[in-house]
């Protein structure tokens, strides 16, 4: 067993790190900057059955130790995904993919998760029920319980691979929302996406985003994702992949310590293309550091 590898449902991965979806496009962009096999894996953009354009612009604003984003979902469909990204993808990266899906009805998650199950690419299906910055889907299936419940064995009843399901911060009670999904089949949940938030423009007064709020990414929300990982992986016993403002090697090590079983990095990919390769290749330095053998032994050290 190599030094970093870790399994995730059932499938083995050479280290945890995996650049989180909406952050790393369908792969090509970041081809050309290193070889992609050096990841985990990564989790594709996000993918509806039809093509979307997303919001109108802006769509991106900074903020202290982080940015919004707006972007609404845009993505050419999963036709095109099919018929042109996983081919192009295939040729650079020969590892499984995770495949992530999102949608405005029950029907429109199964339809792709349908498709997309087809494909020998596809490892796991990541099933979005908590992007933020669409209006009439994505988050309101992942702030009830049963709604999360209804869109997981739905996907469950027409998919063979493992599913993975995605869930919101913007909850009171994200552990009901996690047992729910996990009593309706989901093979693994990732946590947290990002957290509703608003930016002002002085000069006109008036929000800066076209969709007036956005989803606040990066550290700044890192305390929050490692809480929300740490008491969901406590009270499921489906694995986690944490995610929320990772940008080291020592913040991935709190994931696992919190009870992540893999990791996610995102807004940090957009500052600098290279953070992943760097947090992989620091994650030995840090295991001794920790007097930790290999990987798999940090992962929910911090339960006590």
């Amino acid at each position: 067993m190599d030094r970093l590898s870790v399994s995730l449902c059932g499938i083995e991965l050479t280290n945890p790190i995996i650049p989180a979806s909406g952050t790393f496009g369908y792969g090509h962009e970041f081809a050309a900057l290193y070889d992609l096999n050096c990841l985990g894996t990564f989790s594709m953009k996000g993918t509806t059955l039809s093509p979307r354009f997303g919001n109108p612009t802006p769509r991106i604003a900074e903020a202290p130790a982080g940015m919004l984003n707006a972007v609404g979902l845009q993505n050419p469909g999963v036709d095109a995904v099919i018929r042109e990204e996983l081919p192009r993808l295939k040729a650079v990266f020969h590892k499984p993919v995770i495949a992530n899906v999102s949608g405005f009805s029950v029907e429109e998650y199964v339809e792709v998760c349908r498709r997309l199950d087809a494909e020998p690419q596809v490892g796991w299906l990541e099933v979005n029920i908590s992007c933020p910055n669409v209006h009439g889907g994505g988050m309101s299936f992942g702030t009830d319980p049963a709604a999360a419940a209804a869109v997981t064995s739905a996907v469950k009843a027409v998919t063979k691979k493992p599913v993975i399901v995605k869930l919101s911060p913007n909850v009171t009670d994200i552990v009901s929302i996690a047992r729910a999904c996990e009593d309706a089949g989901a093979d693994a949940l990732s946590l947290i996406n990002t957290v509703m938030a608003l930016r002002i423009d002085l000069k006109t007064r008036r929000p800066i985003l076209s969709n007036l709020t956005g989803g606040l990414s990066g550290p700044a929300v890192f305390p929050l994702a490692l809480r929300m990982v740490w008491q969901v992986s406590r009270a499921v016993s489906i694995p986690v992949i944490g995610l929320g403002g990772v940008s080291s090697a020592e913040d991935a090590a709190e994931m696992l310590l919190a009870g992540a079983a893999a990791v996610q990095v995102g807004a940090a990919n957009l500052r600098d293309p290279f953070a992943c390769p760097k947090i992989i290749q620091n994650l030995p330095a840090v295991l001794d550091r920790l007097g930790a053998e290999t990987i798999r032994e940090l992962i929910g050290g911090a339960h006590g």
